[in-house]
């Protein structure tokens, strides 16, 4: 699997325009190969101290932000559908979006982990985050031990991926998201429970749980003030 992310701000009133708009293009990508989509609409989407999901997309007081993914079954298919998107007649026809694609982030990423069954989740938490690239082992090391744990207690999938195709863009883009250096690359992850109630429950239940303590804040590799994460609703999930 090949994981596209995106990270854009909408404006709010524009919710079931965004929604028609993505679901309109879902045959078009799917005949290029993409074999899932998802667009998850921003609910609890807190202030961070240095970074945050509005400041990544520069979102305004009266937009949304919204957490996205595609899926592919490879890199090449991705890449091969990048090319025909920028080509095919019926896109352009698409090209009046209901939201700034300026401000839009979107890149590439290559699963390290998939646990559990992510599939028609309620509730989706997001995350974006800035990991050294010397770290990626030990990153994927507390991944591992880390999803389990959100699993026992009501999530019902953990996926994990990292940074292989990160774009630079001219307004806004992932390193500037989360401030990464030059010796950083940038991880794209999601938690998915049933409903929001399950995931407050839950994700309280994960912190307290002891195999977390056992981690230590020492054990984290990333810095985790620059870490940015929300909880969407998913409105458009072809896996439904």
């Amino acid at each position: 699997m090949y994981i596209e992310g995106f990270v854009l701000a909408v404006p709010t009133a524009n919710k079931e325009k965004y929604r028609q708009h993505a679901e309109s293009a879902v045959p078009i990508f799917k005949e290029f190969g993409m074999t899932r989509m998802v667009e998850c609409w921003g609910e609890d989407i807190p202030d961070g101290t240095m970074t945050d999901f509005k400041r990544a997309v520069q979102a305004k007081d009266d937009e949304t932000v919204v957490f996205s993914w595609c899926e592919y079954p490879d890199k090449l298919t991705r890449d091969e559908a990048s090319q025909k998107m920028m080509s095919d007649p019926r896109m352009a026809e698409m090209a009046e979006c209901p939201f700034d694609t300026k401000r839009m982030i979107y890149s590439g990423f290559a699963p390290i982990l998939s646990e559990g069954n992510d599939k028609g989740a309620g509730y989706i938490d997001g995350f974006v985050i800035p990991l050294p690239v010397v770290r990626q082992a030990d990153y994927q090391a507390l991944a591992e031990a880390a999803a389990p744990v959100f699993i026992d207690h009501g999530a019902t999938g953990v996926v994990e991926t990292w940074g292989e195709d990160l774009m630079r863009g001219e307004v806004t883009d992932y390193y500037r998201a989360v401030e990464a250096t030059d010796d950083e690359t940038v991880v794209f992850s999601w938690i998915a429970w049933p409903s929001k109630e399950a995931r407050d429950s839950g994700n309280k239940a994960a912190m307290e749980d002891e195999r977390f303590a056992a981690m230590g804040p020492d054990s984290m590799p990333f810095d985790g003030k620059r870490m940015i994460m929300g909880g969407f609703v998913p409105i458009v999930d072809t896996a439904r």
